[in-house]
């Protein structure tokens, strides 16, 4: 029940009670509580809203793969700080393999992606590389995760 719960929010966060107890076959209070229990608990972490982002000007998305030069805590810790500051990087990961980041990044045209690798990346003491692919088109946009 709370994975079918978990679904119908992942795809509608604005399902009311009466609604998810509607698609549930619970009451709306069973429905409210079960929802109220499943946020304490973490498993919904927050509710936002998708932009389009070409809508708003962003009309780059790309993925730049980093590798570190220096691979000590504090050169880590320094780097995942600056992109942690950078609204371009929607999104970092750690990567086992070649790259040591990925990170997915959202820019104005391709002045502004230029500028973010080369003015705020490349000069990061601890990057030794940085490789960027372009996205042309998302063919499977960012899915609900699994239940």
């Amino acid at each position: 029940m709370d994975k079918r719960l978990l679904a119908a929010l992942q795809k509608n966060a604005h399902l009311t009670a009466q609604e998810l107890g509607e698609m549930l076959n619970l009451s709306p209070s069973q429905a409210g509580r079960r929802r109220q229990r499943l946020e304490g608990e973490g498993y919904i972490a927050s509710y936002t809203a998708r932009l389009d982002p070409v809508r708003i000007g962003l009309d780059v998305q790309a993925f730049i793969q980093v590798t570190l030069a220096l691979h000590s805590t504090e050169h880590g810790r320094g780097f995942v700080s600056m992109i942690s500051t950078r609204p371009e990087v929607i999104s970092a990961w750690t990567l086992t393999g070649d790259a040591d980041y990925l990170l997915r990044v959202y820019c104005e045209d391709l002045s502004a992606l230029n500028a973010l690798i080369h003015d705020v990346l490349l000069p990061h003491p601890a990057v030794a590389r940085v490789q960027s692919q372009i996205v042309m088109d998302q063919c499977k946009h960012d899915a609900p995760l699994p239940t």
